[in-house]
């Protein structure tokens, strides 16, 4: 959404989101033709904001604050991703051993619990 969408959802002003923006708590995305175009987890950052705002937390503690919060919350998302990738790819290599190999996938299977299969399989994928 552009800025002044998000300063109408909002109730700030555009001033302030681009103060904000200028200080790193917020992001924006550029367009070919220079607008800035901000997501959605925008308008909970400037709820955010200026809630510590109005418990008297200075800018720079905020953004301390903005960064801890928002961060964490984009590294668990990031994980998450990469886990189900790297669950398609073990469901797709035990597959790929089950039809090949029969023997060897149902020894693998006896012998290892899945959860360790699992591990095992997406260490393998992730050294080839």
């Amino acid at each position: 959404m552009k800025i002044g969408e998000l300063a109408e959802i909002t109730g700030v002003t555009k001033r302030t989101i681009d103060y904000y923006t200028t200080l790193g708590l917020l992001k924006a995305e550029r367009s070919p033709s220079n607008y800035r175009y901000y997501d959605h987890s925008s308008i909970e950052r400037i709820a955010f904001i200026e809630k510590c705002k109005a418990e008297g937390h200075s800018l720079e503690e905020i953004k301390k604050m903005v960064i801890s919060r928002f961060s964490e919350e984009v590294d668990v998302l990031e994980l998450r991703l990469k886990i189900q990738g790297l669950e398609q790819d073990v469901t797709k290599a035990l597959e790929q051993l089950k039809e090949s190999d029969p023997e060897k996938y149902e020894s693998l299977k006896k012998n290892i619990s899945s959860e360790s299969l699992s591990l095992i399989q997406s260490l393998l994928l992730l050294l080839h």
